[in-house]
C-alpha cells in the first residue's frame, strides 16, 4: 500500500559521466568556420563536433534531415513498443490473432525503414 505513494525517480548518474567540466579554447576565424562547417555538415553541433573529434568517437557519415531524424526517432519508440509486446506473447499467453506473427513482420519493416532513413535511400 505504501508502494503507491513511492515515486520512483531516474538513477544518478554516476560522477564520471557528468560533464561538468568545461573547456574554453580560441582559434582564429578560419579554424571556426572549418570546424562550424564541418559540425552543421553532418548535423551535430560544434561542441558536440569538437567532443566527438578528441576522443575519436565515430561521427556520422552524412546529414540526416531533421524530419528524418524525427520519424527515425519515432520509428525507435514504436520498434521499442513492438518488442514489449512481443515479449508478451512470448511468454505464452493465447494468442488468437496471430500478433506474434503480425507483430515480427511489423520489426521487419521498421527495421527496413530505419536503414533506408540512415542511408538516404528513398
Amino acid at each position: 500500500m505504501l508502494t503507491k505513494y513511492i515515486k520512483m525517480g531516474r538513477p544518478k548518474k554516476e560522477l564520471t559521466s557528468l560533464k561538468i567540466i568545461q573547456v574554453n579554447i580560441r582559434m582564429t576565424v578560419d579554424d571556426y568556420i572549418k570546424v562550424s562547417l564541418s559540425a552543421e555538415t553532418i548535423g551535430l553541433s560544434i561542441t558536440e563536433y569538437i567532443r566527438r573529434k578528441i576522443t575519436k568517437r565515430s561521427l556520422p557519415k552524412k546529414r540526416i534531415s531533421p524530419y528524418d531524424r524525427k520519424l527515425f526517432v519515432e520509428l525507435s519508440r514504436v520498434g521499442n513498443n513492438l518488442n514489449q509486446i512481443t515479449k508478451v506473447v512470448n511468454s505464452g499467453i493465447w494468442d488468437p490473432f496471430s500478433i506474434h506473427r503480425q507483430l515480427e513482420e511489423v520489426k521487419v519493416l521498421l527495421q527496413y525503414l530505419k536503414s533506408n532513413i540512415a542511408h538516404n535511400d528513398w
